[in-house]
């Protein structure tokens, strides 16, 4: 039984595999030969809204064909006052995979702790998001051939995104140059990137201002305003750090912008017909990625 709960618990050896798998299932499904259907049962758990995330675990269970099932966290016994630990032994027996989203960090990790089939993490509050990172890396490679060297700006809720704080992790595994950017007040915790440099030693570099003359890979994720206890806070921030054209017009041609949405207001409104957004294209990749998931954790 393998679990996905976290990257820290990957080698880089482990992502590769990942990537090169999804490779695998992308190619699949653009030829005439599916991947042989596999008779297992995916139990998606969100606990927490989800449209990409949900959808595309649902997609690639299917495409694999899988059977999927479903349970939504405000129609589940929970509401009457059930633990996530039962929730998780009952789900267990009746499906060969659980995938979980949940706003609590470390749900995850106690999921997997009492379940009886692998789980994988389709993020845990502010904590990690592992499925995410492993789509972004592979779209990185898909879109500049290599991720090593490549100046890449973090740029947005650095403090309670998880996709940020996987992806930092994943690109310190990597080699790329970071620049972490955001507001005071929604910086990056300083112990994660201690975490990062003491394993990696990475190259990267903190900012409160948004300068995109060195970024080939421009990463943004928009104020997370459910993790707020102060809305107006929130609201301000949100209003106040976003990017401009004038602020992309000086980066590089070759520019790629990822986002792992949704997006609210942090970009351009106007700007997703742009040949340097490149955000739904990610999107799409998280079907052949996520394939590729599951595929491993059943063991396949």
């Amino acid at each position: 039984m393998s679990d996905l709960i976290s990257m820290r618990d990957l080698s880089r050896n482990d992502v590769e595999a990942y990537l090169r798998h999804a490779e695998k299932m992308e190619k699949s499904l653009r030829s005439s030969s599916p991947p042989k259907p596999r008779n297992k049962i995916v139990a998606t758990m969100f606990f927490e809204p989800s449209t990409r995330t949900h959808m595309s675990f649902w997609a690639a269970a299917e495409r694999l064909g899988c059977r999927a099932i479903s349970l939504s966290g405000d129609k589940s016994s929970s509401a009457k006052g059930e633990t996530l630990s039962d929730t998780v032994r009952i789900m267990s027996g009746y499906a060969d995979v659980l995938v979980l989203r949940h706003p609590l960090e470390g749900a995850a990790r106690l999921a997997a702790d009492v379940s009886s089939v692998p789980v994988v993490n389709a993020g845990d509050g502010g904590n990690q998001h592992p499925t995410q990172t492993l789509i972004d890396l592979y779209s990185i490679l898909r879109l500049k051939k290599k991720i090593s060297g490549l100046s890449v700006h973090l740029v947005g809720d650095l403090r309670h995104a998880r996709a940020m704080r996987s992806l930092l992790y994943g690109l310190s595994m990597f080699g790329a140059k970071i620049t972490l950017c955001s507001p005071k007040a929604l910086a990056m915790s300083d112990e994660v990137v201690r975490e990062v440099q003491e394993k990696f030693s990475p190259s990267i570099r903190t900012t409160h201002e948004i300068n995109l003359r060195d970024c080939d890979v421009l990463y943004v994720c928009r104020i997370q305003k459910e993790r707020f206890e102060d809305q107006y806070e929130a609201a301000r921030l949100q209003d106040e750090f976003r990017i401009t054209k004038e602020q992309i017009s000086a980066a590089p041609d070759d520019l790629a912008i990822l986002h792992p949405l949704p997006k609210i207001d942090e970009l351009p409104a106007d700007y997703d017909s742009d040949p340097h957004a490149k955000y739904f294209q990610q999107a799409s990749w998280g079907v052949p990625v996520r394939m590729a998931v599951l595929d491993r954790v059943m063991g396949v």
